[in-house]
């Protein structure tokens, strides 16, 4: 009930913000979205630790396990994400998304590469933070899933920071895989009421350094899984140490 109130809070809130500041600066838009989603971090009781800097800027290339990322992601590190074009329908957070500045992307339709790839460029020149999931849907968390290469040519030409993330979920005495990791045939409803009776949830961001790469898409994307790769295995290995 408390995460439902914050919801609807939150929506209020922004129904009588939009309409007097949609001139606002996409940095005082994600600040709101990143005030709502750390509302959200507090009644789920999530546990986030992080490991490495989190960058200011440039472009997050991040491992996707549940919608829960959004919400992680946008509280620690105040950004928008590359975020499939469905989103855009959801209620409430479809709204809130467009409006705060998300890029949607239809992975169905060639001819939206482009398109998003200029509204990436746009977002980095605000000086925000854009999170890039590109295994393109969400996994299980047993290896992180092939990068698909269509948008890392916005990587190079943006010429910025380019960081490699890793996020880990661990659920002492309970699944990670099946509670909270959303993927295969889960349908939104039950997953998130068999997630909202979960507590000691426990989340790893771990970022790698800042790089500017070089090359073609496809050897930036082999390079880029491989770290994201590495540093979601020595968030594994650090949580299974730790009690």
């Amino acid at each position: 009930m408390l995460l439902a109130a914050t919801i609807v809070l939150g929506w209020l809130d922004f129904r009588l913000r939009a309409g007097r500041i949609q001139g606002l600066q996409r940095r005082a838009r994600v600040a709101w979205m990143g005030r709502i989603a750390r509302r959200i971090v507090r009644l789920l009781g999530l546990r986030i630790a992080v490991r490495g800097h989190i960058p200011d800027r440039g472009l997050i290339i991040a491992n996707h396990l549940s919608y829960l990322d959004i919400i992680v992601m946008n509280a620690v590190t105040r950004c928008l994400f590359v975020s499939k074009a469905e989103i855009a329908d959801w209620p409430i957070f479809g709204r809130c998304g467009s409006w705060a500045g998300l890029v949607y992307i239809d992975r169905q339709r060639r001819s939206d590469v482009a398109e998003v790839a200029v509204q990436m460029r746009e977002r980095l020149e605000d000086a925000v933070p854009l999170v890039l999931f590109p295994e393109g849907t969400t996994s299980s968390g047993e290896a992180v899933l092939p990068f698909k290469p269509s948008l890392f040519a916005s990587v190079i030409e943006s010429g910025g920071p380019v960081t490699a993330c890793a996020i880990d979920y661990t659920l002492p005495g309970g699944s990670a895989r099946e509670d909270i990791c959303y993927w295969g045939g889960d349908k939104m409803g039950p997953h998130l009421f068999r997630l909202l009776g979960k507590t000691d949830i426990r989340v790893t961001l771990a970022f790698g350094e800042p790089t500017i790469p070089c090359g073609d898409r496809k050897a930036i994307a082999r390079e880029l899984h491989a770290q994201v790769s590495s540093l979601r295995a020595q968030a594994v290995s650090s949580a299974e140490a730790t009690p």
